[in-house]
């Protein structure tokens, strides 16, 4: 395990004048919720996450070296166009971490950043986005230090990305990723994802999310200012108390691949993150009526059938539709006849879990 002073250079043992390398990583999907925060982008819970395969977001990072005049250079192309109006994120990306990464100043930078999923679906590109470019960088400090090991430019890697987003920490490496500390999860941290240390069933392995598109606009509330919510929340002690008991409760459902638990916690997490923003003051109501009608559909559909199905929601409208492969011609069956109706424009997107960010 690292602390964040082992992320601070002491010297590279390379110059490297110009250069580029290319990353996507993917999104990921909280099973047991992350919601709350303390200073630099600490959890305030432990939360796990399954990492997608699909939903990606692929970046290019030029560098060529300037002088040192104590600014960050960087031009940002989305889908090969300038954009503006991602600048300023990003400009606070790297002030957060130029402590870890000291050649910043150094070189100029292109950032080309393209996603897999259409960027007005309503899909936070946040955790991918920053991910992809938290492990950029860190292929530039490889190339200036190649004695690194991969287990510190993994672990270095998802604590950047934490810095840029929060749940970015775990769509670095690993199909199930665990994030904050929690004292039953070995190797546990605040400061960065870790793959899930023990066994997992194989009906996990190659697990469906189908992302119904119920809503494709903005954020109602920045998770930002969803996090900031829970100080003084009068539920928030508790909550954080129950993410703690669900990931506890995950470990053995994880080895028996007991799907009627897993069931239970899912959803529950899903509703207790909307049920703290619903109570939260200023409150707010993220789901729309086409997301309750999804969610019933759901239960009625799994009660009818006793297929192993469920949902899981982000802080918003969308729904994640969460399946076992083996059921997965049944459950397309029932999402095309009955659920692409309650989502916009009839969008929605097959995703399934993947092993994290991939180089080129």
């Amino acid at each position: 395990m690292f602390e964040a002073d082992d992320f601070i250079p002491s010297n590279y043992m390379n110059s490297i004048d110009q250069g580029s390398f290319s990353w996507s990583a993917p999104s990921n999907i909280a099973l047991v919720k992350y919601w709350g925060k303390k200073d630099k982008q600490i959890p305030a819970n432990p939360s796990v996450s399954f990492t997608l395969n699909n939903c990606k977001t692929i970046t290019a990072l030029a560098f060529a070296k300037k002088q040192n005049d104590g600014n960050f250079s960087f031009d940002l192309l989305f889908e090969g166009k300038p954009k503006e109006d991602f600048k300023p994120k990003i400009q606070k990306f790297l002030e957060r971490v130029e402590v870890y990464l000291p050649f910043l100043k150094d070189y100029h930078f292109t950032i080309d950043t393209q996603n897999t999923f259409p960027h007005s679906s309503g899909i936070a590109s946040s955790a991918s986005g920053m991910a992809a470019l938290a492990m950029n960088f860190m292929s530039l400090e490889k190339a200036l230090n190649p004695a690194m090991t991969e287990d510190y430019f993994l672990s270095k890697a998802s604590f950047l990305a934490r810095l840029g987003s929060g749940s970015a920490c775990r769509s670095v490496k690993g199909q199930v990723v665990v994030w904050g500390n929690q004292a039953n999860i070995k190797g546990s941290t605040d400061l960065y994802g870790v793959e899930y240390p023990y066994e997992i069933h194989t009906v996990f392995k190659d697990f469906q999310d189908t992302i119904l598109l119920v809503d494709k606009g903005e954020k109602q509330v920045s998770s930002t200012v969803g996090h900031d919510l829970m100080h003084g929340h009068p539920f928030a002690e508790r909550r954080f108390a129950q993410a703690h008991e669900n990931l506890d409760k995950l470990i053995p459902v994880f080895k028996s691949g007991d799907l009627e638990e897993f069931i239970k916690i899912v959803e529950s997490e899903a509703l207790t993150l909307h049920a703290m923003m619903m109570t939260s003051l200023p409150y707010f109501i993220l789901m729309k009526p086409n997301t309750l009608q999804i969610i019933n559909a759901i239960w009625k559909f799994r009660n009818e059938t006793k297929i192993p199905v469920c949902f899981t929601l982000d802080a918003g409208a969308n729904v994640h539709v969460l399946y076992p492969n083996d059921v997965k011609e049944k459950v397309l069956q029932f999402i095309t006849g009955e659920l692409v109706g309650y989502c916009q424009n009839g969008q929605y997107l097959c995703d399934q879990i993947g092993n994290g960010a991939l180089l080129g």
